[in-house]
């Protein structure tokens, strides 16, 4: 007989004592035709709608809040489980997907939270401590408004209409989301990836608001390697045959282009050693390759697969405005004329950056260069790199040793501004 009261919830159960548990996903208006939201490049989007989540207690002093922000492909649903992809919705999609429809992008599956294993209670984010807000960013396809949303002086999509938006317009777009939630001061920004490039420039922008900035497998600026990676991606989705000027919303979709774009950034995702001990030229089926095209090895069969979800759940329209301002954003050419020391002289938060041995979209090397940046300006940083086989997916898969890494960096940090 099982005794009921020494059964535990697997870890990554709702019901888990370290679970947020179920959660509903937030939004807030925060553009009206009579206050649009203004942009970087001087034009303006006159109604924006903001998902976001949020985990934990505002301390009665407000000082408690961290704000993580998402990488590409991430949404506001960092931690727990989302209620509103229940059931109904799921068996509703898999009926719809049976007869031919092609689902909305911006589909979210039940599992947890995208850096569940982060926060929670009693985790590195320990969500006993602290309150956590995480919002998705302005083109994306998870509830932000974006190039599939509506566009209310024509009422179909924006699509390619959609007007192009920035790493800054990101960050601007949150701190008017915690301005509408009373919250003047971030006891710290956290983000990997796209993510630790809006944690940067949240620092850069607004130091006073800013006690720490955790800064995870990102640099100062995506390297020329990336930005060709990008490029590939971009024409890939363009010259899909249904992309049709990105205006595809009521006709099939440029499917095939988009999982060749997410294929394509797994690779980069990866790393050598990595995908040699997951995969190595290991054969699916067959001891001896066959001469025709067919998937045959086990990478390929990987990559495949993760092409093929992708579409399920990402618009390509988004993910093109997305790539875009990952392209651009040069905190160095924003803040310091091109010089990245005086740029890092604005800091008054105290920085951690971590990089991943085998990472080479965001090197070692493009970390060490804003590290020594912000040294060289006479400003707070730690930085740690992490030896992993994972490549830059690090940041999410090396639980272990990133969680040890934020639980420090909490730990230790003032959150008083610096004198």
């Amino acid at each position: 007989m099982v005794n009921n009261r020494s059964v535990r919830p697997p870890p990554d159960s709702p019901d888990s004592p370290g679970s947020i548990g179920w959660v509903t996903p937030l939004r807030l208006r925060l553009a009206t035709p009579e206050a649009p939201f203004q942009l970087e490049n001087g034009t303006s989007i006159p109604e924006v709608e903001v998902e976001y989540e949020t985990y934990g207690a505002l301390a009665p002093g407000r000082d408690n809040a961290i704000l993580v922000t998402h990488a590409l492909s991430g949404d506001a649903h960092a931690a727990g489980w989302d209620r509103s992809a229940g059931e109904k919705t799921l068996s509703g999609r898999f009926k719809a997907k049976q007869e031919g429809y092609s689902p909305p992008r911006g589909y979210r599956q039940r599992k947890p939270g995208w850096w569940d294993t982060m926060i929670g209670p009693g985790k590195p984010i320990d969500t006993n401590r602290f309150f956590v807000i995480c919002s998705n960013i302005l083109g994306s396809c998870y509830g932000t408004t974006g190039p599939a949303s509506l566009n209310p002086a024509t009422g179909s999509p924006y699509a390619l209409s959609f007007p192009k938006v920035t790493v800054e317009d990101w960050v601007r777009l949150q701190a008017r989301l915690l301005d509408r939630l009373d919250i003047g001061r971030l006891y710290a920004v956290i983000g990997g990836s796209l993510g630790g490039q809006q944690a940067l420039e949240w620092a850069l922008r607004y130091p006073e608001r800013v006690a720490k900035a955790i800064i995870l497998a990102a640099s100062s600026k995506l390297s020329a390697q990336g930005v060709a990676f990008n490029a590939v991606a971009r024409y890939s989705i363009i010259n899909d045959p249904n992309f049709n000027h990105g205006d595809y919303y009521s006709r099939s979709r440029p499917d095939h282009g988009l999982a060749a774009a997410r294929m394509l950034a797994h690779i980069t995702y990866l790393s050598d050693e990595g995908m040699n001990s997951k995969f190595g030229r290991r054969l699916q089926s067959r001891d001896k390759p066959d001469p025709g095209f067919d998937v045959e090895f086990e990478v390929e069969s990987y990559l495949n697969h993760q092409g093929k979800s992708f579409v399920e759940r990402f618009d390509a329209n988004s993910y093109l405005y997305i790539i875009r301002a990952m392209d651009y954003y040069d905190a160095a050419e924003r803040w310091g004329g091109g010089d990245l020391v005086a740029a890092c002289g604005r800091l008054e938060s105290e920085v951690l950056v971590a990089s991943f041995s085998s990472d080479w979209l965001y090197t070692p090397e493009g970390c060490q260069q804003l590290v020594h940046a912000v040294c060289r300006s006479g400003r707070s940083v730690t930085y740690a790199d992490i030896p992993s086989q994972y490549g830059h997916d690090a940041f999410l898969v090396e639980t272990e040793r990133v969680g040890k890494l934020l639980s420090g960096a909490l730990k230790r940090l003032n959150p008083q501004r610096r004198g």
